[in-house]
C-alpha cells in the first residue's frame, strides 16, 4: 500500500462495516470509499453465524431487545432501518429470507455464505475499494485529516469509520484492537465483558444430563437489583449450560461478576408454575396414582435422565412410591423443579461468545449519525459501542440499521465542509 487520500476508511470488513460502506456509497455515490480488514477474507463472523446459516434479522425489534447504551439512543438508530426496509435491502441484492421460530429470519438458501457473497457483491458493484490482508495498526489526525497506517503504509481520508467489532470468537479476527484505535482518538471504554456464551458449572454435577434440551425459566439475582427471569430453551452440556435462554443471560451474570457483586441463578424445571402449584401437582398424584412411581410420574413432565437427577439430588430413591415421600422430602423436590440452583463458575469466555457487552459509550456519540462526539470525523458502528443485543438476529440488526445511520452521517458531515 502506498500513501493515497480516499474520502472515507472504514476499519473492519464484517456485518457492521459492510453496511456502512454500501449505504454510504449509494447515499453518496461521488465519495471514494476503501474499507480495509486484517483477514485475508472478509465476513468470517457472519459465516459462522447461526450455526452457517446467518440469522440476519428478527421480525420484532425493540430498544428492549438490548442492553448497554441508553434504550433512546438506540431506539433512534434502529428507527433508521425499520423490518420492512431490512427485508427490501436484502432482496435488493438477491437475498430471500424466511421466517423462523421465534421470528427469526434466515436466507432461503440457508447458507451464510450467500449473504456474504451478496453484500461483498454489493459493496464491490459500488465500487467500494476492499483492501485485505490490512491490519490497521494506528489512526492519528492531522491538520483535520485522518491519517491510517496500515501493513503497507499510510492512507489519508477525511472521515474514519470504525468498525472492528469486539472480542467475540477471536478466531475470526476480532481481537479487540478497535477498542484501542478508539481509546487513541480520545473515547473512553466500558469494561469489556463476553455475552451470548454458554455458561460453566460445577464439575460433573449435571455431566449426566448432557444432551438434554427443555423449556426453562431462568432467575438471575444480582445484590441490590430487582430479579431478572428469562424463558427460553436450555441446553445441558458436558460442562455445563446452553441454549438461547443461557446466552441471553450470560452477559448479566458476567456484568455482576465484574462489578464484583453477589450472583444466583435458578432454573424454574416447570415454567410458568409456582411452587405452590407444583407441590399440588405433586400431591394430587398422590392421592389419584396408586401404586405409580416418583420417578414416573415426573418422567411425564421431563426427560427421565432429569427426573431421576432430581430425586438423588432431593434425597428420595426413585423407585418410591408417589404416596410414601414425606413432606419434607417431596418440598425439597419441588424447590428443585421450581428453583433449581445453579452454581455458575464461569463461561466458556469469548471463544465462544457470540457478541461482546461493553466498548465505547453510546453517549460519546450523536445516535443521529453515529459520528464521535469527542472525535469530529470520526464514526463508530456495530459491536465496538456498548450495545449488546439478545440471540436471534438483533445483534445483526444493530449492525445494518448503524450501517444507515452512519451513511447519513457521512453526508451531512461533507454537505457541511462543502458549505465553508
Amino acid at each position: 500500500m502506498t500513501s493515497n487520500k480516499t474520502d472515507i476508511i472504514i476499519v473492519g470488513g464484517g456485518a457492521a462495516g459492510l453496511a456502512a460502506a454500501i449505504f454510504a456509497k449509494r447515499r453518496s455515490p461521488e465519495r471514494s470509499v476503501a474499507i480495509l480488514d486484517g483477514a485475508k477474507k472478509l465476513g468470517a463472523k457472519i459465516l459462522v453465524a447461526g450455526g452457517g446459516r446467518c440469522n440476519v434479522t428478527n421480525v420484532r425489534i425493540t430498544p428492549q431487545d438490548y442492553c448497554g447504551g441508553s434504550r433512546n439512543a438506540i431506539k433512534k438508530v434502529l428507527r433508521a432501518l425499520p423490518f420492512d426496509e431490512t427485508i427490501a435491502f436484502f432482496r435488493n441484492i438477491g437475498v430471500e429470507m424466511h421466517e423462523e421460530t421465534h421470528g427469526k429470519l434466515f436466507p432461503n438458501s440457508n447458507k451464510a455464505r450467500m449473504v456474504l457473497d451478496a453484500l461483498v457483491n454489493e459493496a464491490k458493484r459500488l465500487s467500494v475499494e476492499i483492501r485485505t490482508d490490512s491490519r490497521v495498526e494506528n489512526i492519528t489526525k492531522r491538520e483535520g485529516d485522518f491519517v491510517v497506517t496500515a501493513a503497507g503504509g499510510e492512507s489519508h481520508c477525511s472521515a474514519v469509520v470504525l468498525a472492528t467489532g469486539g472480542k467475540s470468537l477471536p478466531k475470526t479476527g476480532s481481537d479487540g484492537f478497535g477498542y484501542e484505535l478508539a481509546r487513541g482518538l480520545g473515547h473512553r471504554l466500558i469494561d469489556d465483558t463476553p455475552s451470548l456464551v454458554p455458561l460453566l458449572t460445577e464439575p460433573d454435577r449435571f455431566r449426566q444430563l448432557s444432551g438434554i434440551a427443555q423449556d426453562v425459566e431462568l432467575t438471575i439475582k444480582v445484590d441490590g437489583e430487582k430479579p431478572l427471569r428469562m424463558s427460553g430453551a436450555l441446553l445441558w452440556t458436558h460442562f455445563g449450560i446452553s441454549g438461547p435462554v443461557v446466552l441471553d443471560i450470560s452477559r448479566h451474570w458476567h456484568r455482576a461478576v465484574l462489578e464484583k457483586k453477589a450472583v444466583a441463578l435458578t432454573a424454574n424445571l416447570m415454567p410458568g408454575r409456582a411452587f405452590n402449584d407444583v407441590e399440588q401437582w405433586l400431591i394430587d398424584a398422590a392421592a389419584t396414582g396408586g401404586r405409580q412411581r416418583i420417578k414416573a410420574v415426573l418422567a411425564g413432565q421431563m426427560p427421565e435422565r432429569l427426573a431421576e437427577a432430581l430425586l438423588i439430588e432431593a434425597g428420595i430413591a426413585t423407585d418410591v412410591i408417589v404416596g410414601q415421600v414425606n413432606k419434607d422430602a417431596r418440598r425439597a423436590l419441588v424447590h428443585l423443579l421450581t428453583a433449581l440452583p445453579l452454581a455458575i463458575t464461569g463461561s466458556r469466555g469469548y471463544a465462544f461468545a457470540e457478541v461482546t457487552a461493553g466498548g465505547v459509550p453510546l453517549d460519546e456519540i450523536d445516535a443521529a449519525t453515529m459520528q464521535s462526539r469527542v472525535c469530529p470525523g470520526l464514526f463508530l458502528v456495530g459491536e465496538i459501542l456498548d450495545v449488546d443485543g439478545r440471540i436471534g438476529g438483533f445483534n445483526f440488526q444493530w449492525a445494518w440499521a448503524g450501517g444507515k445511520v452512519v451513511a447519513e452521517g457521512l453526508a451531512r458531515l461533507f454537505e457541511a465542509v462543502g458549505k465553508e
